[in-house]
């Protein structure tokens, strides 16, 4: 299915052509589906023709109250793809000009009678405490004016931008085929082209992608239990993590912070505090994940005198589903034992799931209901005090290159949040915005997107079971042993250092460097399980290994972990 991407007309100005030139093809290649009823879904909402322009942009948060206690498990009531669909048609056709503010009140459903978040003033570090709204972004709010001629920003006139059309081939769920993504299709989708697209926009993101991203946190972990949640857009959840980590966490003479993690966590977030002199304490874990009395422990017992002067962690982050690099996922009672230590000890979450959409093994139904109803609830579902950051991301769902995902938290960290990306990144390209407006809004829809990530977590599934079977076959059972993982993309492997020949005279770190070694000289890469000590300052507590169900192919997987066996007997002696 084809759609093209031109650049269009200023509002209320004049048409602005750009130059001609040849066009931009994007492929969406290799992709297999299933055949499962969808249809599509209806458009339109946001800054909208039927309703009033919400397009100031957001202020520094005001004072809200603390929220009264409320009971961390309640019964929820799911919103419904009919129910956005409805919401749009009554908003009408989504109006969002160049450099448009938007946010997530513009588009989610009404809370009445929900409490507000709490606040978060003690968490934040005096940098983001600092940091004002960006006056030429604000500035924006002006241009809903009619009649209204800019000489005061410093927009690129679109007749320059030498792109006048992006032809995109997007197959039509369910048929996820190479012939069906490259089916001819007519029609285009004005609402968004590149003029708007491709110019300058708002720090949080274009309107039409926030809608989207707004409409899909509801779908699935609504109702959110506060009031006062918003979206912001985001360069992928590295660069948010950065971000987050400068707004709640600082080294300063009189504040030294430390990070609450995973024993075993995702290498580049360890590496993104480390610069940030932001201290990192590792909690034991099991086959899922964080040990909740292990946490408790830690925390009742800080004492900074034994911590090198650094205070008791206020923020833990966490990979929930799949985690990088153990495979481990969170049952949803495990959540609710760690949510409720959070709330002891007034820990805030960073919940990043890059891999929350590829639970194994299958659960539900077959259809798009059966899907949401059985994913393990999320944080953010569950948390009634706004102390929960969900980072959300398209790399491992769609495309990494696009370099695009976002953020939910209460409307005080989500201003935060975009204060600071006003001055560091200034929002997503627009080239992987509109792009992915086309593929995920204009041609699937809600519906069709939850039937791709369907689609996809049942491809890593099979993957998974190759890998695990290789495993089986190829490595020696009386020194290798795992779990089988139940979401994600990796295999965790865990080998018995204390069996090692020589494990009276070499440590850990050397018995892993020779089968490191060992597996490159026979042309395989595993990653070492000591490069994802949250402490690396202490040694390691076991010898482990890191592989990937997610690239090669299965054949490629199989003798990648026949040499992996070979190399691990060879070391035993086995």
């Amino acid at each position: 299915m084809r759609t093209i991407l031109r650049t269009g007309a200023l509002r209320d100005l004049r048409d602005l052509r750009a130059p001609a030139s040849a066009p931009l093809r994007s492929d969406f290649r290799n992709l297999r589906g299933h055949t499962i009823r969808c249809s599509p879904a209806a458009s339109s909402s946001g800054f909208h023709s039927k309703s009033q322009d919400y397009s100031e942009a957001l202020g520094t948060a005001a004072q809200i109250p603390e929220a009264d206690p409320v009971p961390p498990v309640a019964q929820r009531e799911r919103i419904t793809i009919a129910d956005v669909r409805e919401r749009r048609a009554k908003a009408g056709r989504l109006v969002a000009p160049t450099a448009s503010y938007s946010d997530a009140d513009m588009f989610k459903a009404p809370t009445v009678g929900k409490p507000k978040a709490k606040r978060w003033d003690h968490h934040l570090a005096k940098e983001s405490t600092l940091r004002e709204p960006c006056k030429l972004k604000q500035a924006a709010k002006h241009l809903k004016q009619p009649g209204l001629i800019s000489l005061g920003g410093g927009l690129p006139c679109p007749e320059y931008f030498p792109i006048s059309s992006l032809t995109l081939h997007i197959p039509r769920p369910p048929h996820f085929s190479e012939a069906a993504t490259l089916a001819p299709d007519g029609g285009e989708h004005p609402e968004y082209d590149l003029s708007t697209a491709l110019n300058y926009g708002q720090a949080n993101g274009s309107a039409q992608l926030t809608r989207f991203a707004t409409e899909h946190t509801e779908l699935v972990h609504g109702p959110i239990p506060y009031a006062d949640w918003r979206v912001c857009l985001t360069v992928g959840s590295t660069a948010a993590l950065e971000q987050t980590l400068r707004m709640l966490c600082e080294c300063s003479s009189n504040r030294q912070d430390s990070l609450l993690t995973e024993e075993f966590s995702f290498s580049t977030a360890l590496e993104t505090a480390g610069p940030l002199r932001v201290g990192v304490v590792g909690v034991p874990m099991d086959e899922q994940g964080l040990l909740p009395g292990e946490m408790e422990r830690v925390l009742a017992a800080w004492d900074p005198r034994e911590r090198g002067g650094r205070r008791k962690p206020h923020v833990l982050y966490t990979v929930p589903s799949g985690q990088n690099p153990t495979g481990a996922t969170q049952g949803v009672g495990r959540r609710r034992e760690v949510y409720e230590v959070a709330r002891r000890h007034d820990l805030f979450i960073v919940e990043d799931e890059p891999y929350y959409y590829l639970q194994m093994p299958l659960s539900g139904g077959d259809d798009v209901e059966g899907f949401l109803e059985g994913l393990i609830p999320s944080y953010l579902s569950m948390d009634v005090d706004g102390r929960v950051l969900r980072m959300d991301s398209f790399s491992k769902v769609v495309v990494p290159g696009s370099r695009l995902g976002w953020v939910t938290a209460s409307e005080q960290i989500i201003e935060r949040f975009i204060r600071h990306a006003e001055v560091a990144n200034q929002g997503p390209s627009g080239f992987s915005q509109v792009i992915l407006h086309k593929l995920l809004d204009e041609r699937w829809g809600h519906e069709g997107y939850l039937l791709w990530l369907m689609n996809l977590r049942m491809e890593y599934a099979k993957r998974r079971d190759v890998m695990v079977a290789a495993c089986s076959e190829f490595l020696p059972r009386e020194v290798v042993s795992w779990s089988t993982p139940q979401a994600g993309m990796f295999h965790w492997l865990k080998v018995n250092d204390e069996l090692h020949p020589h494990a009276s005279t070499k440590s850990i770190l050397e018995i892993e460097d020779e089968i490191f070694n060992s597996c490159i000289a026979k042309g395989v890469l595993v990653a070492r399980g000591s490069w994802f000590r949250s402490e690396q300052d202490k040694p390691p507590s076991g010898l482990y290994f890191r592989a990937t169900f997610a690239a090669a192919t299965p054949e490629k997987m199989r003798e990648a972990i026949r040499r992996l066996g070979e190399a691990i007997r060879e070391s035993y002696r086995i």
